[in-house]
Parts: C-alpha cells; structure tokens; sequence
C-alpha cells in the first residue's frame, strides 16, 4: 500500500505544518502523499547506493561555501552594473557519470547556484549546457563541476 513509506510520512508532516491542524487536513494529506507515493513507484527510480557515506558532510560544506561564495558575487555584480568586462554565457560540459542520481544533484546545485543554471542534458553526448552569468574563464567553470562536483559526487555514489 505505501511503497514509499518514509516519503509518505514526510508529505503528510509537511502537509500538515504548511496547513492548519485538522482531521479533513489530515485526511486529504494522506490522500495525497499515497497518491505521491505510488506515483514515486511507478517512475522506478534507481536505488541510492552510498559507497562513501561519511565523503557526504565534505560534499556539503562544499557546496554551502560555493553558494554563500556565489551569493556574494552576484550581490557584486547586481550593486555595481557599470564595471566593464562582465559578460554572461554558456558553456558546454562533457560529463562522465550518467547516473540519474548524479545528474539530478548537480542540476540542483548549479541551479541553486545564483549566477549559474542547469539549462539542457545531451545524453548522447554525455554533457550539460549551463549558463554562468559572470563567464570569466570557462575552463575554471568546467574544473569547478568535473573536478570539485561530479568527482566527489561519483566517490560517494558509484
């Protein structure tokens, strides 16, 4: 009945904090997280294997550090418009890792990222378009995600 239990418990919780406390509230979260439940089966998603767990603590100050970093660029950029040699742009980034987990983790973190975006995969290709708003070098872009994201990211998971 509820393949996903953990998901389902947590949808109802965040349900219940985002309304207000009732029996129909809670009725309809329930509904609804089931229903969310047995949509989550039938996508199939693959099974999360952490090989190296305790890599995920580095892993995340990393990327903490990277946004408050970004953050603080962006701010830059948005309070002083007029200074020259800024430009915006995209680039093409080949990948090694084609895992759905991965990719799903780096498109988050470089659109969580201000001044970068996740915009299209190639899967054919086995690379990712993004765009950086403040495209100063694009091989410091493309060791920032091979060599400081997706390396770590494939320690971890693969």
């Amino acid at each position: 009945m509820f393949p996903y239990p953990f998901l389902t418990i947590g949808l109802i919780i965040l349900w219940m904090l985002l309304t207000h406390f009732s029996l129909g509230s809670f009725i309809l979260g329930a509904i609804v997280a089931t229903a969310a439940s047995w949509a989550m089966a039938a996508l199939h998603p693959e099974t999360l294997r952490l090989r190296k767990w305790y890599l995920l603590p580095k892993f995340i100050l990393i990327v903490v550090v990277d946004i408050i970093r970004s953050n603080v660029a962006v701010c830059t950029i948005a309070l002083r418009p007029s200074r020259r040699g800024r430009r915006s742009g995209f680039i093409d980034l080949p990948l090694e890792s084609d895992s759905p987990t991965i990719l799903a983790i780096l498109a988050i973190i470089l659109t969580a990222t201000p001044g970068s975006a996740w915009l299209e995969y190639d899967r054919r290709k086995r690379s990712v378009l993004i765009h950086v708003l403040d495209l100063v070098n694009e091989d410091d872009w493309r060791d920032l995600v091979k060599n400081r994201y997706e390396k770590l990211l494939l320690e971890i998971f693969a």
